[in-house]
C-alpha cells in the first residue's frame, strides 16, 4: 500500500493531469499514478478522476484519508504475534479446503456401483470447482475485502460437506463435490493475498513458504485418514461429518479472529468513520475515487485475472509451471493405488499412509528455505536498500528445485515394480514434495512480488489455471498408467518435468525486461541493471 505524503518540501504546489484511460478499471490507485517525491524519498499519490486533483501541499490534500505512520489500522503495523496468527490460520484454511477423500473409493463402488472412471471423476469435479471459485473469490476479495470473501464462501463450503455427508445418490454427491470445490476456492486464493497483506517482502518470503505447505499437507493427508476410516468399518459418511465439523469450527474462528487485511478496504472503512465522526463529506479514500459502473464491475470481477494471464508472459509461464506440478499431485491418487494398492497388495488405509513422504520432503523443504533462503534474501533487502530486491531473486530455489522434481519421477517409475521394496518408490514421494515445495513457495512469492496490489487477481487466475491441471489429470491416469505401465507412464512425466526445468532461467535473464513493459506491474520496481546484479 503507497503512502501519501502530506508535507510539503517547499512553498509550492504542484498539479498533475491525468485522463480516465490512465485510471482504466482499476479497483486501487493505478501504479502509473504514483510518483516518488525525490526530496522525501516517499510516494505521493496524484488522482484524477474528476478533473484535477493536486498533489502534496493543496487544499484537497487534507481529504484524502490514507495510513497515518505507525497507524495501527495498517496490516504491516500489526504486531508480529498477530500476524504469524493470521499466517497460520490462512494455511489452516487452505488445508481444511484441501482435504480430498480419496480413501473411500471402494465404499462408493461397493454401494452405487460405480466403476474406476465415475469415482475419480468425484475428485476431479472437487477440484474442478478450484476453477470456477477463484473467478470471483479473488477479484471480489479485491473489491469488497478479504473478510465477507471468507466469511460467506466458507459457510457455504460447510454446507456442501453437510450436504455430502447425507446424499443419497450419486448424482447428488457429483454435484455437491462441485459446488463444495467452488467455495473450498476462496482460500486457496484468497489466503495467499492475505499473506501479501500483512506481510513486507522482506518477511513475506518466510511466511509464504510456511503457508504454501498447506495445499499439500491435505492431499498428503486425506488418503490415509480417509482410508483407515473405511478399512475400520466406519461409514464413508463419517469422512464428510469430520469435514464438516472442521469446517464448522474454522468458520467460526473466521467470524471471531479474522479481520479486515486489504489496504484499499480498510482506508474505506476509515474514510466512512471519519465522515460520520466529522460530519464533512469531502473525507474520501483512493479507492472511492473511481466510481464503475455494473458493467465495468462484472469485466472487472469475471475478465481482470484472465486479462492479466494473457499480457503477462511471466503469470503465463510461472502459472503453466504450477499447473503441471498441481496436475501430476493429484494423478499420483490414481498412480499410488497401481504401484501399491494393487502391485504391493496393501489395503486402503496402509496405501494411504504412501503419500506421507510428500508431506515430509515438503516440511524439510520448508525448513531449509526458511534457515538458509530467506536469511539470504533479508541480506539482499538491506543490499538494494532502499529499491526493491528484484522479484527474480526468488528463482534460485526454482533452479535447484526443478531438477529433483524430474529425478524423483524417474525414481518412482523405475523402483515401481512389484519384486522391489514399497520404500523405494514411497521415498520418492519425499523428493516431489520437496521439489513442489520449492517450485510453489518460489513462484508464488514471485508473482505477488511483482503485481502486488493486483495479487489476488494474479493468483486467481494461477489457481483457475492449475486446478484445471488438477481436474483433469486424474482422468487420463487410469489409461495412462494402464496401458504404459507404471514405468513408463512415471517416466513421460519425469521428461515432462525435464521440459519445465529451464524457466526459471528464462526468468532471471529476461524478467526484468518483460517487468519493464507490463502493464500491470508495481511502478518504481527494481530495474533492469539490478535484476542482472542478482
Amino acid at each position: 500500500m503507497s503512502t501519501y505524503n502530506k508535507s510539503s518540501s517547499g512553498a509550492h504546489k504542484e498539479h498533475r493531469r491525468f485522463s480516465m484511460e490512465d485510471i482504466g478499471s482499476s479497483q486501487e490507485i493505478p501504479a502509473q499514478l504514483l510518483k516518488k517525491d525525490t526530496l522525501t524519498e516517499h510516494h505521493i499519490v496524484s488522482v484524477d478522476a474528476i478533473g484535477e486533483i493536486p498533489t502534496k501541499s493543496s487544499e484537497k490534500d487534507k481529504y484524502l484519508v490514507t495510513f497515518d505512520v505507525d497507524d495501527a489500522k495498517n496490516p504491516l503495523n500489526w504486531s508480529r504475534a498477530r500476524r504469524w496468527y493470521l499466517t497460520m490460520f490462512g494455511g489452516l484454511l487452505v488445508l481444511n479446503a484441501s482435504l480430498v477423500a480419496s480413501g473411500i473409493a471402494q465404499a462408493w463402488i461397493d454401494e452405487y456401483h460405480l466403476s474406476e472412471e465415475v469415482f475419480t471423476l468425484t475428485i476431479s469435479l472437487f477440484v474442478a470447482g478450484y476453477c470456477v471459485g477463484p473467478l470471483l473469490w479473488g477479484p471480489l476479495s479485491e473489491q469488497f475485502g478479504r473478510r465477507p470473501v471468507f466469511i460467506g464462501s466458507f459457510f457455504v463450503y460447510m454446507i456442501f460437506q453437510l450436504a455430502m455427508a447425507v446424499s443419497q445418490n450419486i448424482a447428488s454427491i457429483l454435484v455437491f463435490r462441485f459446488l463444495g470445490g467452488t467455495f473450498a476456492a476462496a482460500p486457496l486464493t484468497n489466503s495467499g493475498a492475505l499473506i501479501s497483506d500483512i506481510w513486507d517482502a522482506k518477511t513475506r518470503g518466510k511466511a509464504m513458504a510456511i503457508f504454501t505447505l498447506a495445499p499439500f499437507v491435505g492431499p498428503s493427508l486425506a488418503p490415509a485418514i480417509s482410508g483407515f476410516m473405511y478399512v475400520s468399518g466406519v461409514s464413508w459418511r463419517w469422512v464428510f461429518w469430520l469435514l464438516t465439523i472442521f469446517a464448522g469450527v474454522c468458520w467460526i474462528l473466521i467470524v471471531l479472529t479474522l479481520p479486515e487485511t486489504y489496504g484499499p478496504i480498510i482506508l474505506v472503512q476509515k474514510a466512512d468513520k471519519k465522515r460520520k465522526e466529522t460530519g464533512d463529506d469531502n473525507y474520501y479514500a483512493p479507492m472511492e475515487v473511481t466510481k464503475k459502473t455494473i458493467g465495468q464491475q462484472v469485466e472487472n470481477v469475471l475478465a481482470r485475472p484472465f486479462r492479466m494471464l494473457i499480457q503477462e508472459p511471466m503469470l503465463l509461464a510461472g502459472t503453466m509451471y504450477m499447473s503441471f506440478v498441481y496436475g501430476c499431485l493429484y494423478l499420483l491418487f490414481e498412480a499410488y493405488p497401481v504401484v501399491f494398492t494393487e502391485g504391493h497388495k496393501m489395503n486402503a488405509g496402509i496405501s494411504g499412509l504412501m503419500y506421507l513422504p510428500l508431506m515430509i520432503g515438503g516440511t524439510v523443504a520448508v525448513i531449509l528455505y526458511v534457515l538458509i533462503f530467506n536469511p539470504r534474501y533479508e541480506k539482499e533487502t538491506a543490499r538494494c536498500a532502499p529499491n526493491a530486491v528484484p522479484p527474480e531473486f526468488r528463482m534460485e530455489i526454482v533452479v535447484i528445485a526443478g531438477p529433483i522434481y524430474a529425478a524423483s519421477f524417474f525414481w518412482f517409475a523405475w523402483t515401481s515394480f512389484p519384486s522391489v521394496s514399497f520404500w523405494a518408490p514411497m521415498m520418492a514421494g519425499g523428493g516431489m514434495g520437496f521439489g513442489i515445495s520449492w517450485i510453489f513457495v518460489s513462484l508464488f512469492n514471485y508473482i505477488i512480488d511483482t503485481y502486488l496490489m493486483s495479487a489476488a487477481s494474479a493468483l486467481a487466475a494461477c489457481t483457475v489455471i492449475r486446478s484445471l491441471f488438477g481436474a483433469g489429470f486424474p482422468l487420463f491416469a487410469n489409461q495412462m498408467y494402464g496401458r504404459l505401465g507404471p514405468e513408463w507412464a512415471s517416466t513421460l512425466l519425469g521428461f515432462l518435468a525435464l521440459a519445465m526445468v529451464p524457466i526459471p532461467f528464462v526468468f532471471i535473464k529476461f524478467g526484468a525486461t518483460l517487468r519493464g513493459k507490463s502493464k500491470n506491474v508495481v511502478a518504481n520496481g527494481p530495474s533492469v541493471q539490478q535484476a542482472q546484479r542478482i
